[in-house]
């Protein structure tokens, strides 16, 4: 596709996610906060995707995200692309990846879990990055990445 054909217009500096699951791409936008951003935030959902069958994408200008909020993506969307843009060029793109270890993002979804009855932070650990499985630290129950609700 040339840079005439795009469907969204060309950002000048910031990041770009793309391949979003279309059903999280609004997920995405309020966990990341983009509604509180002073800046350009263009949003797409429905679009045709080899892979998803229909994506979202999401252009931010101007902003760069950090290691924690790309975390935060993965949990709810992982495998989408960042694509970091510098003067209309991608310089750099990275798959967003479920990490081996997810501090203080998902909460436990046993009742009787510490987590859930003293103030602590909660640890998973990521048991199957394909299937989506993750193993609370303390009560060793497994979760659905899928169906976790953030902290």
């Amino acid at each position: 596709m040339n840079k005439k054909e795009r469907l969204v217009a060309a950002i000048e500096n910031g990041t770009v996610i793309d391949h979003i699951p279309s059903n999280k791409t609004y997920q995405v936008a309020n966990l990341l906060g983009l509604q509180n951003l002073d800046t350009i935030v263009t949003i797409g959902y429905n679009y045709p995707s080899k892979k998803l069958n229909k994506k979202g994408i999401i252009k931010i200008e101007n902003k760069f995200f950090t290691d924690e909020e790309i975390s935060r993506l993965s949990v709810v969307a992982p495998n989408v692309v960042l694509s970091i843009i510098r003067d209309y060029e991608v310089i750099e793109k990275k798959r967003v990846e479920t990490p081996d270890i997810l501090k203080g993002l998902v909460k436990c979804n046993n009742p009787k879990c510490i987590t859930n009855n003293e103030p602590m932070q909660t640890v998973f650990h990521t048991i199957n990055k394909d299937k989506g499985v993750i193993r609370c630290q303390y009560c060793d129950k497994e979760q659905d990445i899928n169906k976790v609700e953030l902290v």
